[in-house]
């Protein structure tokens, strides 16, 4: 006979089938959760620092109209001078390979031109660590770039001499 009582374990039992349907409901009415200060600080000093200029194909030549999702990919441009050959790396692979005290110690450290690592050299630790955790929330993408090519060596891509030229002799 049922007094329409429901005992403590049909309850338990009930609530526990439904944990899982609560739990998901829960979590789909969650808005995804706003950048984090580091993410947004990271975005402005890639943008305010010239990282995209060499790391992001095309860059400089659509003024900055590059979708997101392809900023920091790498360029197979070399750059050219006396200390050889030299490529902008694709970041999302490069810093996305590194713990962020390894990205601390890589950004002190002197880099090969055209690199201006003394940039980076004068960061404060607080804003290194907000590019490394905003190139690491990009995700990783694109293909490495070509290695570096010592002075004389074979250089198998496109690449721009970075010397400083004299100015051609002007007739008398």
């Amino acid at each position: 006979m049922s007094t329409g009582k429901i005992s403590m374990k049909a309850l338990n039992a009930l609530a526990l089938c439904a944990l899982p349907f609560i739990v998901a409901a829960h979590a789909h009415a969650q808005k995804p959760s706003a950048p984090s200060r580091d993410h947004e600080r990271g975005r402005y000093l890639v943008k305010i620092g010239g990282c995209n200029d060499c790391h992001t194909p095309a860059y400089p030549e659509k003024a900055g109209a590059v979708p997101e999702a392809e900023w920091l990919t790498g360029v197979p441009v070399g750059f050219q001078g006396p200390w050889g050959t030299t490529y902008p790396a694709n970041l999302r692979l490069s810093i996305g390979a590194m713990t962020e005290p390894q990205w601390l110690a890589v950004a002190r450290k002197p880099m090969k031109p055209p690199m201006p690592w003394f940039a980076l050299r004068d960061m404060t630790d607080a804003d290194l660590r907000a590019i490394y955790r905003y190139v690491k929330s990009l995700g990783p993408a694109g293909t490495p770039m070509p290695e570096f090519v010592p002075p004389g060596g074979a250089v198998k891509t496109p690449f721009i001499v970075f010397v400083p030229q004299p100015p051609p002799a002007t007739p008398r």
